[in-house]
């Protein structure tokens, strides 16, 4: 058996999740139906991490063993061209069978991206999140940092999350504006279920001037989801880049870092 890890970019609008479901309306479910039809044979894939509904990704990271003897380009543009036009696999490496896109992953760098301006968007339905009412970006930029660091982020977590810890460490956290967009970017050893969304809520808390930036720690602290901002859509929500150790033959050395092709970008 060989293994084989692919990087994968999609559009989460297009999709009910990563993650196979009976219907078979998920990302998981198309590239494994594309990849059986170039290996031959059943394929099960293990991604970097599971993404929700209307979530997107830049650089997911996936893997897959096989039987099959297929050059890699074939695990490219031979599956490529069994897939819709909202998913497609950028690249294709043979590894070792002691890799896993998953477990093996240390760090994972989410982008949220947000439109802010008084009427909802066209042409980037469904690619970006929206806020009407004007934010202040100094106030959310100075909220952030509160979230640099090890914290217990139980008030920004799912109540059916099922992360054995609540406990993240947050190596990069940052908000900044480019026009009319606001873009949010977290780099961190992992991340719970929602936790990104509700981060954004509770920002945006703060931008509106519901909260001083000062809220943020206070509300963290409390380690209660109550007392936190509702969950923020998805719509703007990418999966952006995956960090492995270096030892592993994957583009960027095994530190993959890729942004949204957006016209902020």
């Amino acid at each position: 058996m060989t293994r084989i890890a692919l990087g994968v970019e999609y559009a989460g609008d297009a999709f009910e999740g990563w993650q196979s479901q009976a219907h078979g309306r998920t990302v998981q479910d198309a590239l494994e139906t594309a990849l059986m039809r170039i290996a031959g044979e059943p394929v099960r894939l293990h991604c970097a991490g599971r993404t929700d509904t209307g979530v997107h990704a830049t650089a997911q990271v996936v893997h897959f063993d096989t039987s099959a003897a297929r050059p890699h380009s074939a695990w490219v543009r031979g599956v490529n061209a069994h897939l819709p036009p909202a998913v497609v696999i950028r690249w294709a490496v043979t590894v070792g069978e002691d890799f896993h896109a998953r477990f093996l992953a240390y760090e994972r760098r989410y982008r949220y991206v947000l439109f802010n301006a008084p009427t909802r968007p066209a042409l980037l339905a469904g690619r970006v999140g929206w806020f009407h009412v004007p934010l202040d970006e100094s106030a959310m930029a100075r909220a952030v940092r509160h979230l640099l660091g090890s914290h217990d982020f139980t008030t920004f977590r799912a109540a059916g999350c099922q992360a054995r810890s609540p406990v993240r460490l947050m190596h990069e956290a940052s908000v900044r504006r480019v026009g009319d967009f606001l873009v949010f970017d977290f780099r961190a050893d992992g991340f719970l279920h929602h936790m990104i969304r509700n981060l954004v809520g509770a920002l945006v808390y703060v931008g509106k001037g519901r909260y001083a930036p000062e809220w943020m720690a206070e509300v963290l602290a409390a380690r209660d989801r109550s007392l936190a901002a509702p969950t923020f859509a998805p719509d703007g929500l990418y999966l952006c880049g995956v960090s492995y150790p270096a030892r592993w033959p994957l583009p960027g050395d095994g530190r993959i870092i890729a942004l949204p092709q957006l016209p902020l970008i």
